[in-house]
């Protein structure tokens, strides 16, 4: 079972998102808050695997709150719900810890395989975030930031890991398609989070889309 949390100021969509996370699809609901407060208050103690967080509440929004989970001393996975025209708020909510993106008006299907992949230690970014989202970066990261020499420092190997961790793959997940052990996988995300000099593995996605290891879209 993989234990959410809901944040979201509205009762009706909190209920929608655990009708859509249920038991049958393998999750468990451990907390529905109110607001930022409240989960930043009530969650640590929780320990969900996943947070899913709204952006605009009272008391606390969702990129304040997110920030507070992460730098907890035991940091929580932090899912942003997020809807259109708010770039400034998806830069902000990066930059909070969140590991990715999904949208208000995705599919069920959608956002049970963001939860699943952030759960398992992935990210996600919804497609039809990502290219807004790059054409962030490029506008405001410093250009060493966005130096594409830094992808000849990665081995073949670590540039494979990449790819894959750009697609939303867990560690297991890498090492099952890789054949090398998940011990091995995390060392060579270690590695790539280096040589990248990029603090994260979302950060590092966004790093693969705008230097083109990956493009936007989905892929078998």
């Amino acid at each position: 079972m993989i234990r959410v949390a809901l944040v979201d100021d509205q009762a009706i969509v909190r209920g929608g998102l655990a009708r859509i996370l249920s038991p049958a699809d393998g999750f468990e609901v451990v907390a529905e808050c109110a607001d930022g407060r409240q989960a930043v208050e009530e969650l640590p103690g929780l320990r969900p695997d996943v947070v899913l967080m709204d952006i605009r509440m009272p008391a606390l929004d969702g990129i304040a709150a997110t920030r507070r989970l992460r730098a907890a001393e035991n940091p929580l996975v932090v899912l942003v719900l997020t809807t259109f025209g708010e770039d400034e708020v998806l830069w902000g909510a990066i930059e909070a810890g969140a590991a990715g993106f999904v949208l208000k008006t995705s599919s069920a299907e959608d956002l049970i395989a963001a939860v699943r992949a952030v759960a398992g230690g992935g990210a996600w970014f919804d497609p039809a975030v990502a290219p807004r989202l790059l054409e962030r970066y490029r506008t405001v990261v410093a250009p060493a930031a966005r130096d594409a020499a830094r992808l000849d420092l990665l081995t073949n190997r670590e540039q494979d890991v990449l790819r894959l961790m750009a697609r939303g793959a867990t560690n297991a997940e890498i090492a099952a398609a890789l054949h090398i052990a998940e011990a091995t996988v995390k060392t060579r995300v270690g590695s790539i989070f280096t040589k990248l000099r990029v603090r994260d593995r979302p950060a590092a996605i966004v790093f693969a889309y705008d230097h083109g290891v990956v493009t936007p879209g989905r892929t078998p």
